[in-house]
């Protein structure tokens, strides 16, 4: 399995044949090519739709937004040493990539202390590749785990929802390291943008096993009507009160 390790968009190469319900993704040269899915997901409409509200919604939210951003920016700087915001390369639509934006809840010298954590902890070690998340995780600052557990560091995707990477509502945002854990799944994921907010966020987070999580997001993918969006939204904003599953 290849990825393209540029941030152009272009798609990836499986190197193989992929099936999910009514989906065929034949490998081309450099590229997947899928047959049309006769899924919600695949209709002009849904394009259509999808783009109005997150358009309209970014218009309403980010003047709303822009003194808590600042705010955050300035507590962040106060905690901890390194930049407030930070990008973080994750699966575009179609099988690209992008830069997806996140207020910093981490040290900066967060990989080579999950290196050593890891290396000490066999544990945390089975964690991780399990998952990709730990539910202690010595990178966390002390800012920064509060900000997790309301999910205040995802805000700046909002940003990326402007420029059309993402939507306010669809899949959890994956990195490559992820997409073999998809497995036939993928080709069904690469079909819509990843979201903000998605099923799995409403149904449990990081307590979800790997295989729900995947499950949830291919759910969404077949199942999707504006009204399930609208109970996605809603019931976000009491996962986020509740802190429902983060950390």
């Amino acid at each position: 399995m290849r990825t393209d390790d540029q941030h152009s968009g272009a798609p990836i190469s499986l190197g193989e044949t992929y099936r999910f319900d009514t989906a065929v993704a034949v490998q081309g040269v450099g590229y997947t090519h899928v047959h049309a899915l006769r899924t919600p997901t695949a209709s002009f409409r849904y394009a259509i739709v999808k783009r109005t509200v997150d358009i309209v919604a970014c218009f309403l939210l980010l003047p709303v937004l822009a003194p808590l951003f600042l705010l955050i920016i300035l507590l962040i700087k106060m905690d901890s040493p390194g930049p407030a915001i930070f990008s973080h390369r994750r699966i575009l639509k179609n099988g690209g990539f992008f830069s997806m934006w996140k207020f910093r809840t981490m040290c900066v010298d967060s990989a080579e202390v999950l290196e050593d954590y890891l290396a000490k902890h066999p544990k945390a070690k089975e964690e991780w590749a399990r998952t990709h998340k730990l539910r202690h995780d010595p990178r966390v600052t002390t800012l920064g785990r509060v900000m997790r557990r309301f999910s205040l560091d995802e805000l700046p995707q909002i940003w990326n929802v402007f420029l059309g990477e993402m939507t306010l509502v669809g899949p959890r945002p994956i990195v490559a390291a992820e997409v073999e854990k998809y497995g036939e799944c993928f080709s069904c994921y690469c079909r819509v943008k990843p979201g903000v907010t998605g099923l799995w966020q409403v149904s449990g987070r990081s307590e979800l096993s790997y295989p729900e999580r995947v499950a949830l997001d291919c759910k969404y993918v077949r199942d999707w009507s504006l009204w399930m969006d609208t109970k996605i939204l809603v019931k976000t904003i009491s996962c986020v009160v509740n802190s429902d599953g983060a950390f």
